[in-house]
């Protein structure tokens, strides 16, 4: 049997082939015999998939080093997944995300401090949701979606109750809603990576994107607050950057042998977790979204070493703004009878009708998904975006006593 052809199903497209020249790390995907190269979004951050805003608060001093980062969806929701690897998670609403469940759209997903007392800061959010009218249709009023997730940095700033609240959760909405674009605080120590330590380096929050040959967006953010370490177990390089795209990390040089002798590492100190999102402008089902989540675990796995330990709660969750109708024709399209049609298990349907991110999904957002074919481009991409995610998030973060910044401790590496 020819290796394209399945049995009962059409011949796959020719998968997504990563090639790397010499030192050169750009990503060539390749369409039939048409080689293509792909590329970041305009902003290289979550914001490049349309729609979506996302908002930060922090507080430092006063016993506080911790943050809250809300990401808010387009008008109408999002479709979400999640994955919880980690064995010390904290989350909220995540069983609503099970394809089994009720609710097929969420209105936000909130990324926080806090460990499980940080949670609370999801109430703020939903309040503010509630009060703009935003949320699941009920008798009498709505009730907004937040499904929310914790890193611990519990004591980091010298007390340890003082968390990320509602106020706070409240403030972090504030910033998102009244957002329109990429600020300065895209990156680094700020939001829920304000307390972040990864590998006794200072952690944070860190985002990239990619713009596909189909033209679908796929991008991800980090808050790195892992165990592990994110060097290279060969010297001291940021694991994530062998993923990045051609220039993202090319003013990076292999740090010098005394830095990397000298940098002890870290041990298991506390709880940690790694947390984040990798979203998608194509339309998705909720089993979509929580396999792209999935995937985007292999990448944070890719950046960080170990994964998914006993004192991390390592959760991702994986979002669709349903913008896209599939198939958004390009080069790894399933072939469609005519142009205007999907494909749904073999047979074709209209795309007459669709009403996208302003307007109410259907069931699962199925009759416009993808079949295992043409998600495969997305869900590859996943991985990579959340890798590099992890490298922008250790090259922003700002050192302090106790965590120093990469940059601080591996010099070298930007030519010093």
């Amino acid at each position: 049997m020819h290796p394209r052809v399945r049995r009962g199903g059409p011949a796959l497209p020719d998968p997504v082939r990563v090639v790397t020249a010499g030192s050169d790390p750009a990503r060539v995907m390749t369409a039939g015999s048409d080689p293509v190269r792909v590329t970041a979004g305009a902003t290289n951050s979550l914001v490049d998939v349309a729609g979506l805003r996302v908002g930060h608060a922090q507080r430092v001093g006063d016993g506080y080093r911790t943050g809250t980062t809300v990401v808010l969806a387009p008008p109408g929701g999002m479709v979400a997944g999640v994955d919880v690897r980690g064995a010390a998670p904290g989350t909220r609403e995540t069983e609503l995300l099970d394809p089994r469940n009720l609710v097929e759209r969420v209105h936000a997903i909130v990324l926080t401090g806090g460990s499980a007392y940080g949670l609370s800061a999801a109430c703020g959010v939903m309040d503010r949701l509630a009060d703009a009218g935003i949320g699941f249709p009920v008798e009498g009023g709505v009730v907004p979606i937040v499904p929310a997730a914790v890193i611990y940095d519990l004591g980091r700033g010298g007390a340890f109750r003082a968390v990320p609240d509602g106020s706070l959760g409240a403030e972090a909405y504030d910033a998102a809603a009244h957002s329109h674009g990429p600020d300065p605080w895209t990156c680094g120590s700020v939001g829920a990576g304000t307390g972040a330590v990864a590998g006794g380096l200072a952690g944070g929050i860190g985002t990239a994107s990619v713009v596909l040959p189909s033209g679908v967006t796929v991008a991800a953010m980090a808050v790195v607050n892992a165990v592990g370490s994110v060097l290279d177990p060969t010297g001291g390089r940021l694991s994530g950057t062998r993923y990045g795209l051609p220039g993202e990390f090319d003013h990076l040089r292999e740090p010098g042998e005394d830095e990397v002798a000298a940098w002890p590492g870290a041990t298991v100190t506390s709880f940690n977790t790694t947390i984040g999102v990798v979203a998608t402008d194509l339309t998705l089902t909720k089993a979509q979204c929580g396999k792209l989540a999935g995937v985007a675990h292999d990448g944070l796995a890719r950046a960080i070493r170990p994964a998914h330990t006993m004192v991390d709660g390592d959760t991702i969750f994986g979002l669709s703004t349903c913008a896209l109708p599939f198939p958004f024709l390009g080069p790894t399209a399933l072939d469609s009878p005519e142009p205007g049609t999907v494909c749904l298990g073999g047979a074709a349907g209209s795309t007459e009708g669709f009403e996208g991110a302003a307007g109410p999904a259907p069931v699962g957002a199925g009759r416009n998904a993808p079949g295992a074919a043409g998600l495969h481009d997305v869900l590859a991409a996943g991985a990579d975006v959340f890798s590099r995610a992890v490298a922008h998030a250790m090259l922003a973060a700002t050192g302090r006593d106790g965590a120093p910044a990469y940059r601080d401790v591996f010099p070298s590496a930007w030519g010093k």
